[in-house]
């Protein structure tokens, strides 16, 4: 029984092939929300290649699971799986990525976990810095904090809240603080922490495998784009760059030197000379054949059985 072994390997060139086609495309700046649902998907198909060969090596190591597995399958499909032809590598396989599949729900558990304890700690530090006036309820709410540092950010949670600095009220003009606001409304409605907990916790689990780490990478790169261009497209792209350039020009990332907020700078010269967007026709080319790539490992699994009911 090979199956397990081909989902192993298809797994395999999609991890080190997809990320090298990605880097290669020329769209992914110019539309970040279909890059980040591209790279899902590929996350995904990768994904789904090793729960598909760990259960069906595992129904070939051990006669119970194999029966709950094909337990309504008709005999000829059965028979086309050659269960019983499986060497004693089914068992490991089968353990192994299980033990992964166990890792990988207990990293971003414990990604969850830490996330939460930050924020509870960000919310009483907030508390203390600007407490509830006596009646007043915790809601949705624009926090301002002293600060000689401009600096905004979304804290997400019940409830959620925009915290800014009073450095950064002195220093952001005009619609400047709006569109900082949905920049980070922007993070809020599409989720995005979501799906930095999961690359986080796919990248710290797995630090061998290049295509977590990637992912990682390119989850913090994307939703930065792809909140930059909701607010750009309410309140301007000149608006949103001098915003970020406000928010960000005491940390020195405008500078010679390279720091860790670089992609700042690329951020604002991406905002003041905007690529062309692609065609919609092609956005939807792109998006109907990246929700495909997962779909391939389930047609590989079920290749035996197909063929014996055809």
């Amino acid at each position: 029984m090979m199956l397990p072994a081909a989902l192993l390997l298809l797994g395999a060139l999609t991890a080190v092939a997809a990320p090298r086609l990605l880097a290669r495309a020329d769209w992914a700046d110019r539309e970040p929300v279909v890059a980040l649902w591209v790279w899902q998907c590929v996350i995904a198909a990768v994904l789904l290649c090793c729960a598909l060969s760990m259960t069906l090596s595992a129904a070939a190591a051990w006669q119970a699971v194999g029966g709950r597995v094909f337990a309504s399958a008709p005999s000829p499909v059965v028979d086309a799986y050659a269960l019983g032809t499986a060497g004693p590598w089914a068992a490991a396989t089968a353990v192994a990525l299980a033990c992964g599949g166990l890792w990988s729900g207990a990293m971003l558990v414990r990604e969850v976990v830490r996330a939460r304890a930050r924020r509870r700690r960000h919310r009483a530090d907030i508390l203390v810095r600007a407490p509830l006036l006596p009646g007043e309820e915790p809601t949705n709410r624009l926090v301002v904090l002293e600060g000689e540092r401009p600096d905004a950010w979304w804290l997400p949670g019940a409830p959620s809240q925009l915290v800014v600095s009073t450095a950064a009220l002195r220093r952001l003009k005009g619609r400047q603080l709006d569109a900082v606001l949905a920049h980070e409304q922007g993070h809020a409605q599409a989720r995005h922490e979501w799906l930095l907990h999961c690359s986080a916790a796919l990248a710290s689990g797995f630090p061998q495998v290049p295509v977590f780490a990637a992912f990682r990478d390119e989850m913090h790169r994307l939703v930065e784009l792809a909140a930059d261009d909701m607010a750009s497209r309410r309140f301007g792209r000149l608006t949103t760059a001098l915003a970020l350039v406000e928010l960000n020009e005491h940390r020195g990332v405008f500078g010679p030197c390279p720091t860790p907020q670089a992609h700042v700078r690329q951020r604002v010269h991406r905002l003041l000379t905007p690529p062309d967007r692609l065609p919609a026709l092609r956005r939807l080319r792109l998006t109907a054949a990246a929700a495909l790539v997962p779909v391939i490992p389930v047609l590989v699994a079920f290749v035996p059985g197909l063929r014996a009911l055809g």
